[in-house]
């Protein structure tokens, strides 16, 4: 299948600056280079954001690996962290096994240098895409 997320929009990873230049074959990378309200106290990546880039990650990992009609939503996901996130962040993720309705993805946080600062697993669920149509017409009209 070609890149899944042509023609999709993805307002919270639009607005995290997560953007993903790989979406294919069952893998993707996603990248982000985090702002100043995307850090924590300390001044390193939030966890939150790092989760969120790995998860955007396996998302796109799991969806290419299907035909076009489906999509997928997280079931659950793992995540453990190595080292702080500074600077520019990049998760590579792939799809691990794959059954009828699940898809099983493992996904690794990189910093620029390449040092590995989080590991994360997630099971996501295949669904029809159509399942969801009247949602979003119904969140783009309000």
């Amino acid at each position: 299948m070609d890149n899944p997320d042509e023609g999709q929009s993805f307002p919270f990873l639009e607005y995290c600056g997560i953007e993903r230049p790989l979406v294919a074959g069952g893998r993707c990378i996603a990248v982000v280079e985090p702002r100043p309200e995307l850090l924590n106290s300390l001044g390193i990546a939030h966890g939150g954001l790092i989760t969120t880039l790995a998860d955007a990650a396996m998302g796109g990992a799991a969806r290419s690996a299907l035909p076009e009609t489906r999509t997928v939503v997280t079931v659950t996901m793992q995540a453990s962290f190595f080292a702080p996130g500074r600077g520019r962040l990049e998760a590579e993720a792939k799809v691990v096994r794959k059954t009828r309705a699940l898809l099983f993805v493992e996904c690794d946080v990189r910093v620029g240098s390449g040092e590995v600062i989080a590991r994360t697993s997630g099971v996501f669920r295949a669904l029809d895409r159509d399942r969801f149509r009247d949602h979003r017409t119904a969140a783009a009209n309000s």
